[in-house]
């Protein structure tokens, strides 16, 4: 068997069961590794011997159909799958990464209100934000619904739809809130005063870290949300590129549409011509959707240097105008398996690989343009 051309070290962390939280899909980075002559290994920061600079691994074995753990050196090329899960790992997670100057294929962007800031910043992606503000206390709220009357509450660094809360202004004095708690659980929809909203979210963890964001109209016929999620990926030629975009809908009674709330999955064309029949205005709307993925990847890299992916959220009014709802720097890629775009689905499985080859390609050819100039 000939030797892997990359270790690629695939950055997870343990659950509070002490279980990883995608290993599906890295069993799938696995096999689809091996085919590209990679060795994927997957390894959390209490899996590092730091005196010797090794890592305890696991990888799944092909031949066994089962996972197994050996030493290997630190990778120099790391694909980052952490996400939030609490102040705590939050804190392992920068210091590791401070000690370590891994190569990185994935980094963390920010929190939505940073993101919204910067995003802000240019012009092409500037027309599709919502009207988006910190919220502190509830004259922020009062402030953003003068101009709106329908505006959502969510989390600074939530992810999954957890405490999302639409608020509705039914007459200036009474709101209507439903939505989502901190575990996902629906909210029943309910009459409030002002002075009550801040009360709904008081025991929820980080109630002072929430932005207040304009409602776009995403409801469909049947009462049900619906919005967009693109994944925006670089190619194996270091390019990026559109892998795919899928329409999300929610259950339901729910002001969220992601999967992991119970929502269902449907082709971006499909829900698109379920809403506007002018088919030219489809391909319209399509077009400036990708055109902003593109705009706003590009935009992040200035920013946060070199990335391989991001899940982008999108929505798209009555009017058809398409608006920029949230960006994931570990995006998940199952909405695409759902749909039964199968060859999408193993595109979007590949290319984080294919692009760590590009990279360590890329790496060698600089090293030895580097070692040829000290020898003149």
């Amino acid at each position: 068997m000939s030797l892997p051309q990359l270790r690629l070290g695939i950055l997870a962390i343990y659950l509070s069961d002490n279980r990883l939280e995608e290993r599906s899909y890295f069993r799938k980075l696995c096999i689809q590794g091996n085919r590209l002559g990679i060795e994927s290994v997957v390894f959390t920061p209490d899996d590092v011997d730091e005196a010797k600079n090794m890592v305890h691994a696991q990888y799944y074995d092909t031949s066994s159909r089962g996972w197994k753990r050996k030493w290997v050196p630190l990778p120099r090329i790391v694909y980052d799958r952490c996400r939030y899960h609490g102040i705590q790992t939050y804190r392992k997670l920068t210091q590791f990464r401070n000690r370590h100057k891994f190569h990185y294929l994935s980094r963390p962007l920010g929190n939505k209100w940073r993101l919204h800031q910067i995003l802000s910043e240019n012009d092409k992606v500037r027309p599709h934000l919502p009207q988006t503000q910190r919220y502190k206390e509830p004259k922020d709220l009062r402030r953003i619904l003068k101009d709106h009357r329908v505006v959502f509450m969510k989390p600074i660094n939530g992810t999954g739809g957890r405490g999302i809360v639409r608020v509705e202004s039914l007459d200036g004095k009474t709101f209507m809130i439903q939505g989502r708690d901190y575990y996902r659980r629906i909210l029943s929809p309910r009459r409030v005063t002002e002075r009550q909203i801040p009360k709904v979210i008081a025991g929820w963890p980080q109630k002072d870290r929430y932005l207040v964001q304009q409602g776009i109209p995403l409801t469909l016929k049947d009462g049900r949300v619906h919005d967009f999620r693109m994944l925006v990926q670089r190619n194996g030629g270091g390019d990026w590129e559109i892998t795919g975009c899928a329409g999300r809908i929610g259950p339901s009674k729910s002001v969220t549409s992601n999967l992991h709330g119970g929502g269902s999955a449907v082709p971006m064309e499909k829900l698109l011509k379920s809403r506007f029949t002018n088919l030219q205005k489809v391909e319209k709307i399509k077009s400036e959707a990708y055109q902003l993925g593109i705009d706003t990847v590009e935009h992040l890299e200035k920013h946060f240097g070199t990335f391989c992916e991001a899940g982008i959220d999108l929505a798209v009014d009555p009017s058809g105008h398409v608006w920029l709802l949230e960006v994931n720097p570990k995006p998940s890629r199952e909405v695409f398996y759902k749909i039964g775009e199968q060859s999408t689905y193993r595109k979007a499985i590949a290319r984080p690989l294919e692009f760590a080859l590009w990279l360590s390609k890329q790496n060698k050819s600089a090293k030895r343009d580097s070692e040829k100039e000290k020898a003149q």
